[in-house]
């Protein structure tokens, strides 16, 4: 069974076709990199997965569920990482943890939450320090925990290392492939070509709605991927 599944994905804005006939699969383990410039169609896409907007013709299926008509059924499975993740600056680092866990039907010991954290990456001494005094970088890893918490099998990120420095990306790229190795399914949207070869399983690129090029990382360099997306864009 495919985790994530697009069959002759579409989607049409007065008369502008912003995702046209995308056909997409992800197994346990995949971490698809969505490469393109703004506006070829891959937040389009991840809105459509999240159900946030609702495909003109096609059809998205997470865990075999079709997404339209079954949101809450699909959203079980999921967790979103924005670019900015929205969390509450006055609370801290194991409160978001707690609340947005509970949001989703989790409750979990002081210790476990500790748990999800570390695995995230986020050390020890910023477990209980508030939002606000939080890097992107460490945000995002909040994120990731809270995915962890919900158990989600399916993760959705947009541009998660815009704006990171080298070693935050490098921390980020380690924790996602993590999860790959752990079975869960990721499905990024990113302008990073040098971090899509380092962490994704399988790169694509999008052109005016359409996926025209998909290769497995293992089988193209960055340099290979930077002529090709050059040339395709």
């Amino acid at each position: 069974m495919h985790t994530l599944e697009a069959t002759q994905l579409t989607k049409q804005y007065q008369g502008h076709t912003a995702l046209n006939g995308l056909n997409l699969s992800l197994q346990s383990g995949d971490i698809f990199c969505l490469l393109g410039q703004n506006g070829a169609g891959k937040t389009t896409t991840l809105n459509i997965f999240l159900g946030f907007l609702e495909a003109s013709s096609g059809e998205a299926r997470i865990m075999d569920i079709p997404v339209t008509m079954n949101g809450h059924a699909t959203r079980q499975y999921l967790a979103y990482i924005p670019e900015v993740v929205q969390l509450y600056p006055n609370l801290t680092g194991i409160e978001n943890l707690d609340f947005f866990s509970r949001l989703a039907g989790f409750t979990y010991s002081d210790i476990k939450l500790q748990e999800f954290l570390l695995k995230a990456g986020l050390q020890e001494t910023a477990h209980r320090k508030r939002l606000q005094t939080f890097s992107k970088g460490m945000r995002q890893k909040v994120g990731i925990a809270i995915a962890l918490a919900k158990n989600a099998q399916v993760i959705f990120m947009d541009e998660p290392t815009s704006g990171l420095d080298p070693k935050a990306t490098q921390e980020f790229t380690a924790v996602v492939k993590e999860l790959g190795q752990e079975g869960k399914t990721v499905l990024m949207a990113t302008h990073d070509l040098f971090n899509a070869v380092q962490v994704g399983t399988r790169i694509g690129i999008m052109k005016a709605g359409h996926l025209v090029h998909t290769a497995p990382t293992s089988t193209i360099t960055a340099d290979a991927l930077q002529q090709l997306y050059l040339e395709t864009i």
